[in-house]
């Protein structure tokens, strides 16, 4: 990742506020329709695109693709800055958590991804042993569950819209145990799961992961797999399980 140049993301917000307020002066219907937010979700978009690669270089585009990584807004409510992993993996996977929708959170604590879910509203078992905090602690669609998390199977006949796990081990460990039981037996229909590669060969992981007969490949076909802009040694991988 190349690092940014310091004081430059305070130059394009000035830059951003400078421009919006001249677009009201001079046209203020295109102005009601501007949002300063880039799309959701992946592929091309269009409307203005600015990218100031220095202080004194930018390039301009009327169109984008979208697909890469993604800097994602804190929250102040939220309990951890894994939080803004999940955020990112919902606009590679194209959706989010909905509204009344079931999230089990597998290695939740302290209930980042929980509580991202659960200000959609949805409906979030987090598993772990571990306690929760900030915006996850005592949250009214938060059920806290003090059990391991290899162990945890949903009971008979109930099935998972989503499938969150972010647990710090060992990914062969995590691939066996919850990756290959849980789409095999179709207990979650969507999944954001990250996996660690710092104490082991990364490429070598990566192809494990895309390989035919994989969990991913054999029962969640178009799923993706990337580094984002907020992992550190870690793969993130979502998609949808093959009904």
């Amino acid at each position: 990742m190349v690092p940014e140049v310091v004081g430059l993301g305070r130059r394009a917000s000035a830059v951003e506020k400078a421009f919006d307020e001249l677009l009201k002066k001079k046209l203020s219907r295109v102005a009601k329709l501007a949002v300063p937010d880039l799309p959701r979700g992946a592929g091309k978009a269009r409307g203005l695109f600015v990218f100031f690669a220095d202080f004194g270089r930018i390039f301009v585009s009327r169109e984008a693709w979208l697909g890469g990584q993604r800097r994602m807004a804190d929250d102040d409510a939220a309990p951890s800055r894994s939080y803004l992993k999940v955020e990112e993996a919902y606009i590679v996977l194209g959706r989010e958590p909905q509204a009344g929708e079931a999230v089990v959170d597998l290695g939740a604590a302290p209930g980042g991804w929980s509580y991202s879910a659960a200000k959609r509203g949805a409906q979030v078992v987090a598993i772990d042993n571990g306690p929760l905090k900030g915006g996850a602690l005592d949250h009214p669609l938060i059920t806290h569950r003090l059990e391991d998390a290899f162990r945890f199977q949903p009971p008979p006949g109930v099935t998972y819209d989503w499938l969150f796990c972010d647990l710090v081990e060992e990914p062969h460990h995590v691939m066996q145990n919850i990756v290959a039981p849980w789409l095999a037996n179709g207990w979650c229909r969507r999944f954001v799961i990250n996996l660690k590669f710092g104490h082991v060969d990364a490429l070598g992981l990566l192809g494990e992961v895309r390989a035919a007969g994989s969990p991913f490949a054999d029962h969640a076909p178009g799923f993706h797999v990337r580094h984002l802009y907020h992992d550190r040694e870690e793969f993130t991988l979502v998609g949808e399980r093959r009904a």
